[in-house]
């Protein structure tokens, strides 16, 4: 049986992720149910700049420690019940969105298009993650929950998103040129 083995410098680029998600999505203000943050973003740039699996694992830490009750979720908050409660799914969203996010774009060698490409998918996941989860935890229907937790963060997703593929490649590139030091 062959384990996975991450070099100090994927372990490094890793926990900076999970740590830059954990200073960045605290801030945040409520559009409706659903709070606003750069989460988002920094998960775009992990997907782009990582591999897909570090990627997920960046947010599985940032997970992980929210969920033991460090103040690292929207609005300082923490707690296994924030993942429970009604905005619990799009936190579990943050999984499938670098997971998509980075094997579209690796997939495809890492070109502006695929990593777009891959982005999209990733938030049309965390999209269906997080919605599912609101219907269920709510009983609004399909209609009201999407003109309240997706059409109002389409603009800034998409926004997020070009910047994060522009930013990406600099950033993967960057950490490569670390490797080579």
């Amino acid at each position: 049986m062959t384990g996975v083995k991450f070099s100090v410098r994927d372990m490094v680029f890793t926990a900076l992720f999970a740590a830059v998600l954990c200073a960045v999505a605290p801030f945040s203000f409520s559009v409706g149910p659903i709070p606003l943050s750069l989460a988002t973003f920094v998960i775009y740039l992990a997907a782009g700049a990582l591999d897909w699996k570090l990627g997920v694992l960046s947010v599985l830490l940032y997970i992980l420690m929210g969920a033991i009750g460090l103040p690292v979720f929207t609005g300082f908050s923490g707690g296994f019940h924030k993942i429970a409660g009604v905005t619990g799914g799009y936190i579990i969203g943050y999984i499938p969105l670098a997971m998509a996010g980075g094997a579209i774009s690796k997939a495809f060698g890492n070109k502006l298009w695929a990593c777009a490409f891959g982005m999209v998918v990733g938030t049309v996941l965390l999209y269906t993650c997080g919605t599912a989860w609101f219907m269920l935890q709510t009983g609004s229907s399909l209609t009201a929950s999407l003109t309240l937790c997706v059409i109002p963060f389409l603009p800034g997703d998409t926004a997020k998103i070009a910047v994060a593929c522009v930013a990406a490649p600099k950033l993967r590139n960057a950490f490569l040129r670390t490797a080579q030091t």
